[in-house]
């Protein structure tokens, strides 16, 4: 027997998928707007929304902002801070203090 888990949903773009939650966001879409590369493409879907949604979108964006102010967006947490740290790192910039 199958558990089904969650509501089945349509995105505006057709997939079908499940979710329990009120949240809207497709799986299939986020995968399609995943970068291959660069720092946003290291983070989980919602850390790299949170990031996006505040307008951060480069690693000069980044660095104008503080960890305490990264870690107050909604959907990012700690596990993301390291990537962040290791991207601005390799970029010679940091965090701002």
């Amino acid at each position: 027997m199958k558990i089904q888990k969650g509501n089945l949903r349509i995105c505006h773009k057709g997939h079908e998928y499940y979710k329990s939650s009120n949240c809207p966001t497709c799986p299939t879409c986020e995968q399609e707007n995943k970068p291959d590369n660069g720092f946003l493409s290291v983070l989980s879907a919602p850390a790299r929304r949170a990031l996006e949604s505040n307008g951060i979108t480069t690693l000069q964006q980044l660095s104008e902002i503080s960890e305490k102010e990264i870690l107050q967006f909604h959907g990012m947490g700690p596990a993301s801070l390291p990537k962040l740290k290791a991207a601005l790192q390799t970029n010679g910039l940091a965090f701002k203090n």
